[in-house]
């Protein structure tokens, strides 16, 4: 009898913590026909069942409240100097409450004696959960200085973010091209350039360095596993960087030369072939299929650089890929035709269900993190259509994007806020390819973004933590030659 008397108990405090409302809700508020302007832009978006609370301020003079209201419960909040930091734990008792389901949010004013009500928005709440973890390099802007640099891991379910290694315990070397197994946190690749440079295998936490026998001079630069996690595929590039003194795109980065390898890490040899290897051609942003028996790419003829490069357009190539004997097609097929369609394509990345290839498009060159034409596409492979995205772009730079192992969320990174810095933005995707508004990576402190003078770079979706010690990840690349 005592044992359900505390169960009842603990139900009930349970209940308490989102019911209870402190302070009040105002009554009899006059509702306002339009939406407050709040940063960031929650307002209607779609979202996991556990990402971590959407915290907000308000572009509004003035004591203001917060209603969060679902089919059952409800929160009240005051603001804090605009602010609105929702309690970790209420916040996932209202997203395991209202799954597939949505929570109506209201903000109240006072105005003078009297208050007001903005027009209610809304957050949907998706089942199909996203991946746990998000692995990014954070950055300067400008590329050039590589003073503070690092990559680092946060908790998509709450705030907690680590270091996996920066690169003031690595002599302020660039660290860059981190990639996953299939959104395996236990097997992951990043590479070094400059001081301890190469390719380091992290399995387990554990580091080991990989040797691909290249030419001398040749830097490894995007890698992609295949399926099975026996093939690596990557390019060589001789990436050169430039500035404008008057232009929207500031920094132009290009390639003088780029070909594409694959290695099979059970044999430990490096191979490639003349389809993927050519002096007439730059080829780059290699990708395995989700089968792993196609590799898709990127590819322009060769131009004098750098007096050529807004002629440089890059079309959209497969190839036939044999994981069983690790051999490539003889013929290449275009996906997406430069001189045909009249831009540039780079980062292709499939699906995890196949479905779907997502790709940036910019109007020329291959590295479009600075073009503000740049935008995402979606391309249905098994339909053979282009889908309309037009949700997830802006009139900025949106650019590098990775899947989460369901292929119901991607992540990409965007400069919509200020022109300067990338955030990383979500957005959901249904199983007929419809994609809702994407949000940014919320932050505890909803102002956190305003002050903070990094870029994220490399967004890439994991299944959980990666293990690791930044300090003993740190010795081991100082040890190598």
């Amino acid at each position: 009898m005592m044992c359900k008397w505390i169960k009842y108990c603990v139900g009930c405090l349970a209940i308490l913590g989102l019911t209870a409302c402190s302070p009040t809700v105002p009554e009899n508020a006059e509702q306002v026909d339009e939406y407050p302007s709040i940063y960031p832009d929650y307002i209607n978006v779609t979202i996991p069942q556990n990402i971590a609370p959407l915290n907000f301020y308000v572009k509004h003079e003035g004591e203001m409240r917060l209603l969060i209201g679902g089919k059952e419960h409800r929160l009240c909040l005051k603001d804090q100097d605009g602010a609105f930091n929702i309690p970790l734990k209420t916040w996932c008792n209202l997203l395991k409450e209202n799954v597939d389901e949505s929570l109506t949010l209201t903000i109240f004013y006072r105005e003078g004696n009297a208050w007001k009500q903005f027009k209610p928005f809304y957050y949907y709440i998706k089942k199909d959960k996203i991946d746990s973890h998000l692995v990014y390099r954070l950055i300067p802007p400008a590329f050039r200085l590589w003073n503070q640099m690092g990559i680092y891991q946060r908790n998509l379910e709450s705030f907690d973010e680590t270091p996996l290694l920066m690169n003031r315990m690595t002599d302020h070397n660039c660290m860059n091209c981190h990639t996953f197994s299939k959104n395996n946190p236990q097997r992951m690749l990043f590479h070094q350039r400059s001081s301890h440079p190469g390719t380091y295998l992290a399995h387990s936490g554990k580091l080991s360095k990989l040797s691909f026998n290249l030419p001398d001079k040749v830097g490894v630069r995007y890698m992609n596993w295949d399926p099975t996690g026996r093939y690596l595929v990557f390019s060589t590039n001789d990436v050169k960087q430039d500035y404008h003194y008057a232009d929207p795109n500031r920094i132009e980065v290009f390639d003088s030369m780029s070909d594409i390898y694959l290695y099979d890490m059970e044999k430990g040899i490096t191979f490639t072939d003349s389809l993927l290897c050519s002096k007439d051609v730059m080829e780059t942003f290699p990708a395995f299929s989700s089968d792993g028996k196609k590799i898709i790419f990127c590819s322009a003829e060769n131009h004098l650089m750098p007096e050529e490069y807004r002629q440089v357009k890059y079309s959209l190539l497969s190839i036939d890929f044999n994981p069983e004997t690790g051999s490539l097609g003889d013929k290449v097929d275009t996906l997406y035709n430069a001189h045909k369609e009249g831009r540039s394509a780079k980062f292709p990345r499939v699906s995890p269900d196949g479905q779907y290839l997502l790709y940036t498009l910019s109007d020329y060159g291959n590295f479009s993190i600075w073009h503000k034409d740049a935008d995402l596409k979606l391309y249905d492979i098994v339909s053979g259509k282009e889908k309309n995205i037009d949700a997830v772009n802006s009139k900025d730079t949106e650019s590098y994007h990775s899947w989460s192992s369901n292929s119901r969320w991607f992540v990409f990174s965007s400069r919509r806020d200020d022109g300067s810095y990338t955030r990383p933005y979500f957005a959901y995707i249904d199983h007929e390819g419809n994609v809702s508004k994407p949000f940014v990576l919320p932050q505890k402190d909803p102002k956190m973004y305003e002050g903070f003078l990094l870029s994220y770079n490399i967004p890439e979706l994991v299944q959980g933590e990666v293990e690791g010690d930044a300090y003993l990840w740190a010795a081991y690349t100082r040890k190598q030659p």
